[in-house]
């Protein structure tokens, strides 16, 4: 409580996510409308899941293997973002900017089985604009905060599934407190992912009443998923946030804003 004088007025803002959508450009700065958003058009409406780890976000050959063997046993629609391997397992922060040989990747006729379900993107794909499109209805994310932002903004459900840093903290957040994402299971000594536990997951996104959970949580959060971009309500900062927050108040502006 304040104890000079009145309390200065508090104005939650946020999330803050710039409205790229559709004109979201790639690495390059080429404005051509990327094939994968081309590819969804094709797709049912909340019917593929998207796999994004972001930018820094690298897995070991035998680790890729696991993915795609989950993601074609789920029998579900996906798009995946996929970049080299790290030089060792161990180096995931590792960003590889050399062209991906998906061939060499990919279990042996994986792309040729799931030709008519699936999208494997080499490197890059515009994330809020393919977020944002009617046919995906899950994310599967390494945790970091702007792409669990761009994901609730989006109305999308998630799974977690952290490779370093802070994402162990953000996924901890989102699948015990905010009840918005699935938590995949991790080898404690590498954080390796089962591909049955890839497929598991999947399908618990999509189908399972627990998954559809957490789909209603998004819809009815402010109404992000439903309203026209650009007029979305300001996110209402979650009590276990403000719980750990401490405020100076001899500040000598009349308000205060924070931000998410």
């Amino acid at each position: 409580m304040c104890s000079n004088g009145p309390t200065p007025s508090v104005y939650c803002i946020g999330p803050l996510i710039a409205d790229t959508g559709e004109d979201e450009s790639n690495i390059s700065g080429n404005k051509t409308r990327h094939g994968c958003l081309s590819w969804l058009d094709t797709q049912p409406s909340q019917s593929v899941v998207f796999l994004c780890f972001g930018s820094k976000g690298t897995f070991s050959p035998a680790q890729m293997k696991e993915i795609a063997n989950g993601l074609e046993r789920s029998g579900k629609r996906f798009l995946w973002v996929v970049k080299n391997p790290p030089t060792t397992d161990k180096s995931k922060r590792i960003a590889v900017t050399a062209d991906v040989d998906l061939n060499v990747l990919m279990p042996e006729g994986f792309l040729e089985r799931t030709k008519d379900r699936g999208m494997v993107v080499k490197s890059w794909a515009p994330q809020v604009a393919v977020l944002n499109h009617p046919s995906v209805g899950g994310f599967v994310t390494h945790c970091g905060w702007n792409s669990v932002l761009e994901a609730v903004v989006a109305g999308v459900p998630m799974v977690a599934w952290p490779l370093y840093a802070e994402q162990h903290l953000n996924k901890a957040a989102l699948v015990e407190v905010m009840k918005m994402a699935i938590g995949v299971e991790q080898r404690d000594e590498d954080m390796f992912v089962s591909g049955a536990e890839v497929e598991r997951r999947v399908r618990e996104l999509t189908e399972c009443e627990e998954g559809g959970e957490r789909k209603k949580q998004e819809d009815e959060r402010d109404g992000f998923g439903s309203l026209e971009r650009g007029v979305h309500p300001p996110l209402p900062l979650p009590n276990w946030l403000i719980s750990g927050v401490k405020i100076d108040w001899n500040v000598s502006e009349s308000s205060l804003l924070l931000s998410l």
